[in-house]
């Protein structure tokens, strides 16, 4: 009897390790057509049907084909449009560029010729407007760029002590009209990845945020950590502060805190600058009080080697 138990015993195992193997097998096949699938998918190629064998994988594979086509069908439309949106932003630019700096140059013009001090008060502070506006055109234009993709944003590994430099060359004469002096301290030739063009955009338009809101004879400090993946740089003003309710939001798009409302300002800045860092791959934050200055990190990632 026990002769019979241990037979039918082994006999079982057998065939449950005959069905194990089976089942690991077929599940191991599907997973295995299933991958080749989704790599195809993943390289835009054409699914085979002839390729895949009858049943199940099939039927996936059937299915995969329509959300393949959807998807390149959503992709090429999406193309289309951000084409779209480049060509309409070029029109418009060249529609809105030119008669604004036609007028520019009327304005100088008449500040030559026109020599009455009255009339000449009037004509600098036309021009002031003017030139307003003509920054403002500029950075609305650059921030659909930037949230459309519709720009040629090259990044490599570059000097962050250049871009710098770049920077407060830009906001130096602003400063120097307040008395007010820019400190750079521990600032090293460190390679970070970025464009520089657009990185001392986002370091202009801190700076002259900082000068803005800083009363005559301040300071600015700028200040740079090093750690194993970014680099910080670290711009501190001694102005007028941020509110704690107004920190999270003074980096959406067209968003100006109650402190900031008797000063001149869009709100586009530092959105702008947000979305350039992004483009980077780094972050953007701050800390500040009220009536105790601001300070502004601003990480960059290390080389890439």
């Amino acid at each position: 009897m026990e002769n019979k138990i241990l037979v039918l015993t082994c006999i079982v195992n057998v065939l449950l390790l005959y069905l194990l193997n089976y089942y690991r097998n077929k599940a191991n096949k599907i997973y295995k057509e299933s991958d080749k699938l989704l790599d195809k998918i993943l390289e835009n190629s054409y699914i085979n049907q002839i390729e895949i064998n009858e049943g199940k994988t099939s039927a996936l594979a059937n299915k995969i084909n329509k959300v393949q086509e959807k998807l390149l069908i959503e992709t090429g439309r999406a193309e289309n449009e951000k084409e779209e949106i480049k060509r309409l932003i070029s029109n418009m630019s060249h529609q809105l560029k030119t008669p604004l700096a036609n007028i520019i140059m009327y304005e100088d013009i008449l500040i030559e010729k026109l020599k009455d001090p009255q009339v000449q008060k009037l004509l600098y502070k036309m021009k002031d407007q003017t030139n307003k506006i003509d920054w403002i055109l500029n950075s609305l234009f650059k921030m659909v760029k930037l949230e459309q993709n519709a720009l040629d944003f090259n990044i490599e590994n570059n000097s962050i002590k250049n871009t710098l430099a770049i920077a407060l060359t830009t906001v130096y004469e602003k400063a120097e009209k307040k008395d007010i002096s820019i400190k750079v301290t521990g600032i090293r030739n460190q390679q970070c990845w970025h464009n520089p063009q657009w990185t001392a955009e986002v370091f202009v338009n801190i700076l002259e945020n900082a000068i803005k809101y800083s009363d005559v004879h301040k300071k600015i400090i700028i200040s740079m950590k090093t750690y194993e993946m970014y680099s910080e740089i670290c711009i501190k003003d001694f102005g007028i502060g941020i509110p704690d309710l107004d920190q999270p939001q003074i980096f959406a798009r067209f968003y100006r805190g109650k402190n900031a409302e008797n000063f001149e300002g869009s709100g586009i800045g530092l959105y702008l600058s947000k979305l350039i860092i992004e483009k980077e791959n780094g972050y953007i934050t701050v800390n500040s009080h009220v009536d105790g200055g601001s300070c502004f990190h601003v990480f960059l990632q290390n080389c890439k080697n």
